[in-house]
């Protein structure tokens, strides 16, 4: 029995054209993935609206899905419209209102060289109900972040837009050393020594109505939500700004939140800077970002997106793909 504790209301799955239990094993230990990271992903959000559960930005998502594929050399055995039927699928099949869904593209049972030569590439897709990401206070509250010494990958080594398996060993080292020490989260720095993102968010400053952010060049993955983002500034009449982020532009801004699909708009109100050469956490400095709490644009931003996902701002319609194809049908299978 596969415990599903952490991936609450997930009771199927899709794997290769066919629906499976939970409890199902279906990749090989020797599968090579799970050796060498050779696989792709994408998360993804379902939010519960009055026409059911809608998946956002769907389109956005799969597009990027077939880039990353391409990143690693991997010819996918589905076309778009096959994956985002097989997404609706595994909703239904789970009857989730909401969820958070994870399509996987992977090399899997083969040869176990370096180049997978003979390694099939398989496709998976999950879905289970899934919160607030850095936990329910946080979107609320904010959170305390970590600045790295550590440098995020830089785009001469990897096409930073794509979201490749082997990539988040970096992602896990840092968050789980931020967590180990007591913060929320960690924030990366570049090559450059300026700012680049979390270990799965982007990061936007906000300063005199100014909605700022890096793009990949800054050694960072451009995020569907962080474009999300600025387009809700934008229409809630803020400016908008891509360009490097130093330091201390982070670290004296009036407002900075984390987007991310898991992470969603989250605050972000204390940065501790971790010392050079300080081993002791009690010797670094700590800034209060603004006043310390969410400030009043990132809560209008993240108001406004939680009311976008949500299907109540019909102008944005066109951002949500419905699970069902009517009202009827929705009453009809999750009654």
């Amino acid at each position: 029995m596969f415990d599903t504790k952490f991936f609450p209301g997930a009771k199927k799955f899709w794997h290769m054209g066919k629906i499976y239990d939970w409890d199902s094993v279906s990749v090989h230990a020797m599968s090579h993935a799970v050796h060498y990271g050779s696989s792709v992903f994408e998360g993804i959000r379902a939010y519960d609206t009055e026409r059911g559960p809608a998946i956002f930005r769907l389109p956005d998502h799969i597009e990027r899905f077939f880039l990353s594929a391409r990143t690693i050399n991997m010819k996918v055995p589905y076309h778009d419209q096959e994956i985002i039927d097989a997404i609706r699928q595994v909703m239904k099949v789970n009857k989730l209102r909401s969820a958070y869904i994870r399509p996987n593209l992977f090399y899997g049972y083969g040869n176990l060289g370096l180049v997978p030569k003979v390694c099939p590439v398989e496709l998976t897709v999950a879905c289970w109900s899934w919160g607030a990401y850095l936990g329910e206070e946080s979107l609320e509250k904010g959170v305390h972040t970590l600045l790295l010494n550590r440098r995020r990958i830089h785009p001469s080594q990897m096409d930073m837009r794509a979201k490749i398996g082997g990539m988040y060993a970096q992602s896990n080292i840092a968050g789980s050393y931020a967590r180990s020490l007591g913060f929320d989260e960690g924030i990366f720095l570049n090559m450059e020594g300026r700012i680049a993102e979390g270990p799965g968010e982007n990061i936007i400053v906000v300063n005199h109505n100014t909605l700022k952010t890096n793009d990949e060049t800054e050694s960072i993955l451009p995020g569907i939500t962080r474009t999300t983002a600025l387009e809700i500034g934008k229409d809630l009449g803020y400016q908008v700004e891509i360009a490097p982020i130093t330091v201390e532009e982070l670290l004296h801004s009036d407002e900075v939140f984390f987007t991310g699909t898991a992470a969603e708009i989250t605050p972000i109100c204390r940065v501790t800077v971790e010392g050079q050469n300080q081993p002791n956490k009690q010797e670094w400095k700590t800034y209060e970002i603004g006043t310390g709490k969410p400030g009043p644009i990132t809560r209008k931003v993240s108001q406004m997106y939680a009311a976008i996902v949500r299907g109540k701002e019909t102008s944005y319609d066109h951002w949500l793909t419905y699970v069902y194809k009517s009202i009827e049908e929705m009453k009809k299978h999750l009654s």
